[in-house]
Order: structure tokens, then C-alpha cells, then sequence
């Protein structure tokens, strides 16, 4: 296994997932914290949840090589469901984009005292310029900020309960206070997780189906998975430990550590923005994909359209937008993972199939291109079967198959001369 490409994918998808709700601890606090001490319950199976669908969705994507998510969609359900979740994940792509643009705006504005426009328009340019990339660099700009975040929280939670203690039931006492948008935690975690899957799942099908090995793709979600569960929990922790001083902050998570030291409220603030941009390119570019047909000029067009509309859209406001939008969308999401759980179950054994399927295709070619190695014909016998097994279109998978050969040939000739 290529470990370099799981831990990019992985990457890459604790940045798709990880925008300016969890980042900033907003959704945390809504979602979870407002519970009191069984919101940390709740964390711990959402944290389970994302390292289950975290494989399934990119492993669904690399086994049908999604360019765009309706590839996904339109195999492993019904037309009529198909069109109903391919709406609902446009509707939702392009609700959550605005609201991440609202996020940039209200993170700056907290820290520098920008209106909120200023945030909201450099986020939107900073969207609309590295989408203009191409997918391998866009994929490296998702994942740019993760290991930052990931640094950052964990730090954050040293820094909070070393040799701290906190009276959890007078904490308790004053979460349960707070505003809550669902009747009990177990609501609250499946449409946290749904809504999850609405923010991610058209991203993560394309990021999966960037990658040729189906079982390197399904690692790099597992281990995304784990990386976002951490980050989840150490979140609740921390915002439920200082409740009483981060309960009306917009960016709860900016206002706990510039209470350690300005300039790293100021650091704290723009790897927030960070996060926020990874959500906000991931959404747009899948949209921008999704109409494009395969054209690189209307796929331009699209981007520089959708994210203007969302900067004029975004001025509703952060902390409303998160309230209002996403536990709609999020009771939406609950059919999504109903939908990919059957997929998974029914589709487990082809997948497993074609997994073993690519690693021996890209074998054989190796052999027939690499002058070094011998190809008989009963080698090109079995690899046109093995082509036409495939669950990829015939031409496709020759072309993507000789390239990544090609590729390994020229790594494996650099290295002899060096």
C-alpha cells in the first residue's frame, strides 16, 4: 500500500469534513455540549460513525472512479432516489458554502474587527483562485490546514486539563441551560452525522474516486475518520470544561485561546479560516463539477457564479445560519446513510473483488511495459479479462491503469540513476 496516498486522502478528508462549525467549536456546542455530560456520549459514537463511513464513502468513490457525486448515487440506488439526494446534496452544497463564507466573515470580525464582508470576500476569492488548480493541487490546498487544526485542538486540551480540575456537575448544571435544537442527544447525534455526510459526501466520492486502489481510498477515509473523531471529542471536552466563559462566543474556539495570549488568538483565528476555506472549496468545486459536463471553461464559470452568489448570500450570519440550516439539511442526510450503508452491505463482496481486480491489472501492465520483465500472450489473456471484469468502463481503466505504470517505470529509471 502507498502510505503517502492514504495519509493525502486522509488528509484531505478530515478537510472536507472539518469546516468553520467544528473548527471554530460552534457545532459542538450546539450539537453536543449544550447536553451536558451526555453530549460527550454522543461524541464518542460519532466518532465511531465517522470511521465507518469515512472507508465506506471513499471506497464507494474509488470503486466507480467518481468524477462528480451523481456517479456514486446513480449505481447504488433507484432513479427516483437518485434525483431526490442529488437535489437535496446540491441544495445542501450550496446552503453549507455560504454558511462557511458567513464563518470566514464572523471569524475575522471577532478577531480583527473586519466587517464581515472583508472575511467573507477573501475567502470567497481564495475559493474561486485555487479551484482555477488542478484536482492533485487542490486536493494538497484541502489538506494544507489539517495538521495545523489537529496540533492546535490537541494542544488546546493539554493546555486546559493539565493539572486543571473543573466541577463537571456544576458544569453540567449550566450546559443544560443552554438553547438545544433537538428533543434528546441520540437526535441530535444522527442529525450531526447526517448533516456531516451532507456537508462531505460529494467531495469525499471525488477524492475516493481520485484514487485507483479501492482499499488505499477505504484506509484514507478509516484514518480521516479517527483524525475527525479525536478532534470532535477533545472539542467537547474542552468547550463543556469552559462553558461558563465561551457560552455566547461566535467562535468559541478563537475566544478560549486568545484568552491565553492575543497572538495566538490571532494564529488560532487564521487556521480557523483555514478550515473554514477547506469546506468552502470542497462544496463549490463539487457543485462547479457536478454541472460542468466535463468542460473546463463552464466548470469556471460555474465556480466564479456559485461562490459570488454565496459571498451575496452569506450576510445572514454565522451563528443563525448554523442554527437555522443545519439541522434541516442534516434530517435530509439521515436517508443518505441509510443509502450508503445498504450500498456497502450489498456491493462489500464486488468491491473486495475489484480491489484484488486493479492490483493484478496494474501487475500485468507492468510486466508488458517494463522492457525489463517478460509478458507472454497468456499474460495479455488474462488481463483482458481482467479489463473486462472491471467495473470501470474498458477504456478507462487501460488509460488510467498505463499512466500510473508509466509513472512507476519513470520513479522506479530515477531511482537507478541516482
Amino acid at each position: 500500500m502507498n502510505y503517502k496516498k492514504i495519509f493525502t486522502i486522509a488528509l484531505a478528508y478530515v478537510g472536507v469534513l472539518t469546516g468553520a462549525g467544528l473548527a471554530s467549536g460552534q457545532e459542538v456546542f450546539q450539537y453536543f455540549v449544550s447536553f451536558g455530560t451526555m453530549g460527550l456520549v454522543g461524541v464518542a459514537i460519532v466518532a465511531v460513525l465517522h470511521m465507518l463511513f469515512g472507508r465506506i464513502v471513499l471506497a464507494l468513490g474509488s470503486y466507480y472512479r467518481a468524477g462528480e457525486h451523481s456517479e456514486v448515487l446513480g449505481q447504488i440506488t433507484t432513479p427516483l432516489v437518485n434525483k431526490f439526494l442529488d437535489a437535496s446534496l446540491i441544495v445542501s452544497g450550496f446552503v453549507l458554502g455560504f454558511v462557511m463564507i458567513a464563518g470566514a466573515g464572523a471569524n475575522l470580525n471577532q478577531e480583527f474587527g473586519f466587517p464581515t464582508w472583508v472575511g467573507a470576500l477573501i475567502c470567497s476569492l481564495a475559493v474561486i483562485v485555487v479551484s482555477m488548480m488542478n484536482f492533485e493541487r487542490v486536493s494538497q490546498a484541502i489538506g494544507l490546514f489539517t495538521p495545523i487544526i489537529v496540533f492546535a485542538i490537541i494542544a488546546l486540551t493539554i493546555y486546559t486539563f493539565w493539572d486543571k480540575s473543573y466541577d463537571w456537575q456544576q458544569l453540567d448544571r449550566i450546559a443544560l441551560q443552554q438553547p438545544v435544537s433537538f428533543p434528546n442527544i441520540w437526535v441530535s447525534v444522527l442529525n450531526y452525522y447526517a448533516i456531516c455526510m451532507m456537508t462531505g459526501a460529494a467531495m469525499a466520492f471525488v477524492l475516493g474516486g481520485d484514487a485507483m486502489y479501492v482499499g488505499e481510498a477505504g484506509c484514507g477515509g478509516l484514518v480521516g475518520g479517527v483524525l475527525i473523531g479525536i478532534i470532535t471529542a477533545c472539542t467537547a471536552f474542552i468547550l463543556l470544561a469552559r462553558i461558563d466563559f465561551i457560552a455566547a462566543a461566535d467562535i468559541p474556539m478563537q475566544a478560549l485561546v486568545a484568552e491565553i495570549h492575543p497572538w495566538l488568538g490571532t494564529l488560532m483565528s487564521l487556521i480557523i479560516f483555514g478550515m473554514i476555506f477547506n469546506t468552502a472549496i470542497s462544496l463549490y468545486y463539487s457543485l462547479a463539477k457536478r454541472f460542468s459536463d466535463g468542460s473546463e471553461k463552464r466548470f469556471k464559470g460555474l465556480m466564479i457564479a456559485l461562490v459570488g452568489i454565496g459571498f451575496c448570500l452569506s450576510f445572514a450570519g454565522f451563528k443563525t445560519l448554523v442554527a437555522t440550516m443545519f439541522p434541516i439539511l442534516g434530517y435530509v442526510g439521515i436517508l443518505l446513510l441509510l443509502i450508503l450503508s445498504v450500498a456497502w452491505f450489498k456491493n462489500r463482496k464486488g468491491i473486495e473483488e475489484e480491489r484484488v481486480r486493479r492490483r493484478q491489472m496494474f501487475a500485468l501492465m507492468l510486466k508488458k511495459y517494463d522492457e525489463e520483465q517478460e509478458f507472454t500472450p497468456k499474460h495479455q489473456v488474462k488481463l483482458n479479462q481482467l479489463v473486462e471484469d472491471s467495473v470501470i468502463d474498458n477504456h478507462s481503466i487501460r488509460q488510467d491503469m498505463r499512466e500510473m505504470v508509466e509513472e512507476e517505470i519513470s520513479a522506479q529509471n530515477q531511482q537507478e540513476k541516482n
